[in-house]
């Protein structure tokens, strides 16, 4: 079977080592047809921006005949392929790694990036189709590093030599072009770093007489900072377009088809629900980082679980920082949208990281869902009208994220609090009465789920982590979570250091507010599975069993004592 290409964006090094390419290569076709001078495409973060880029990169630049595109879709546009393919000079840099501490050391990146691709092109030093004065304008972009003046003016100059050299204009390519704002909003230099990248991308883009067209990718639309003012012919392509809404991220169709390869049919519907959700245009799209990871995972082990893949991808700076500064009406509207509903509001596609250092520029609440529709957390249920769009969470890896930030407030709130102290004292001396009573106030106070659509399993998560984040903090107790005991897995066991007690937490969703029917499934699973075992066998004499039931902001907790003899 091909390879997976987990971490490969070099579309030749997937093609000539035969690793599994899902093809997306009409782009090529409909980014010509469109006829735009400059297109960006923004998408979250891991759809496949990087490795379209690199296959427009093969398929234009000047050379002999390439092979990589002959058993590819673009291959069929025969009049196309001999109009374009390897026809062009092109320039191609990725932004991503123009970080730093501060401005200088930011420059210093984009010195080494710019000159990376420069280097590529040290022929035209030795061309006689280049003047000698051309040649000692052009040196000193070769430097060691680059000074801030010759940096915005690189990619102009460059093109300028390419076009003496091949008597073609450039196609200029730039990848990740919002990282370096990212990163500036990070470290506290944004007003200097958006200021050099106006220059830049004016230079390459606005007065470029020597450009064929452009395409740039990134996860935000930076506009509002007039970066590329004064552009004519200029397009953005968003998540909400239709158009090329298929050219990132895995389809449907291509998700059935990779199952299919890996023989992994069976795991259609779990995919679904974890990795599938997003809507670009009328598109239903799968994070792709996500899909072959967790195929590859599956190829070596049949029974592996799903795992999260996309949330540990890169800094989530941004969204901490939003959520963490949300108001209380916009945290109930956060839980409102982890029960499973959705919620309709206005996006502003313009909206970047200049706003959120300004809040008061714009009403928060816009720039909030905004940001999250942009980067991926949030996405359409439908196909938007009049730029309003319901919202909801994608799928089942993106709702951990909510899950636990929603947890963090709940925990700061209240794990310092009286009622956390309350909580300890009922959990460690058996007081069932008591704990209902606190868990409930707490509940009240803090915590809203509603009875929705959403898997009965998904719901008793959510207090199943309530609880052990409440249980977790008190450092004195040895907290575990679904680990094997007896013949199965408790919710959660607590050893309490000296005192030779221990306690079992069983969690059920109570079906349309039945507690007492919930409760005693509960209890009978900590007692049909001897979830005790573990305990007694580590010398616990005193064992408490909690059986609780969960319904919206309501609880109802049964208990049991056993003593241990072993």
């Amino acid at each position: 079977m091909k390879k997976l290409p987990i971490g490969i964006e070099s579309f030749d090094q997937i093609i000539q080592e035969g690793y599994y390419y899902v093809d997306k290569t009409e782009m090529i076709r409909d980014l010509l047809n469109s006829g735009s001078k400059v297109t960006l495409f923004t998408r979250p973060r891991c759809f496949g921006k990087s490795l379209n880029m690199d296959m427009l990169n093969h398929f234009f630049k000047t050379g002999a005949y390439n092979p990589l595109f002959d058993n590819l879709a673009i291959s069929k546009e025969t009049a196309l392929c001999e109009k374009y393919q390897g026809k062009f000079p092109v320039i191609s840099i990725s932004l991503k790694d123009v970080d730093g501490r501060n401005f200088e050391d930011a420059l210093f990146m984009m010195s080494e990036t710019i000159q990376r691709e420069i280097r590529k092109h040290q022929y035209l030093l030795q061309s006689n189709r280049l003047s000698d004065m051309d040649k000692e304008f052009l040196k000193p972009v070769f430097f060691p590093v680059l000074s801030e003046n010759n940096q915005k003016t690189s990619m102009y100059l460059l093109s300028e030599m390419l076009f003496k050299y091949y008597g073609k204009k450039s196609i200029v390519l730039i990848d990740e072009y919002d990282v370096p704002l990212d990163n500036a909003y990070k470290n506290g230099y944004y007003d200097e770093m958006i200021k050099f990248m106006r220059s830049f991308f004016s230079s390459v883009f606005k007065t470029n007489e020597y450009l064929e067209f452009a395409v740039l990718t990134g996860c935000l639309r930076i506009s509002r900072e007039s970066i590329f003012t004064g552009l004519n012919n200029f397009k953005v392509r968003t998540i909400s377009d239709s158009k090329f809404s298929e050219y990132f991220g895995f389809t449907d169709k291509e998700v059935i088809d990779i199952l299919k390869y890996y023989r992994l049919e069976n795991k259609y519907f779990t995919f679904k629900e974890w990795y599938n959700g997003y809507r670009f245009g009328n598109t239903e799209i799968y994070c792709p980082w996500d899909v072959i990871n967790q195929c590859e995972l599956l190829c070596e082990d049949k029974e592996a679980p799903m795992q999260s893949y996309w949330v540990n991808s890169s800094s989530n700076d941004i969204i901490k920082d939003i959520l963490n500064n949300a108001s209380a009406s916009t945290r109930a509207q956060l839980e409102y949208l982890i029960s499973g509903e959705s919620i309709k509001r206005k996006i502003n596609p313009d909206l970047t990281y200049g706003d959120l250092k300004n809040p008061d520029k714009i009403k928060k609440e816009t720039y909030l869902w905004s940001i999250l529709y942009s980067t991926g957390y949030l996405t359409d249920k439908v196909k938007p009208e009049d730029k309003i769009h319901t919202l909801v969470i994608p799928n089942k890896e993106i709702l951990e994220i909510y899950k636990e930030q929603i947890l963090l407030w709940f925990n700061m709130d209240t794990c310092y609090s009286q009622q956390w102290k309350q909580i300890c004292s009922a959990v460690e001396s058996g007081d069932s009465d008591s704990l209902e009573n606190i868990l409930n106030h707490i509940l009240k106070k803090f915590i809203s789920i509603r009875d929705t659509y959403v898997k009965k399993d998904m719901k008793e998560n959510f207090y199943h982590g309530m609880l052990l984040g409440l249980l977790s903090y008190n450092d004195k107790w040895v907290v575990k979570s679904e680990q094997e005991s007896g013949e199965g897995y408790p919710d959660i066991l607590i050893e309490i250091a000296g005192k030779s007690t221990g306690c079992i937490f069983e969690i059920k969703y109570a079906e349309n507010g039945n507690f007492d029917k919930a409760c005693k499934k509960a209890m009978q699973q900590i007692e049909s599975k001897k979830y005790a075992e573990i305990l007694k066998q580590d010398g616990i004499q005193t064992i408490y069993k909690f059986g609780i039931a969960f319904y919206r902001k309501s609880c109802k907790v049964i208990y049991k004592q056993e003593a241990s003899f072993y």
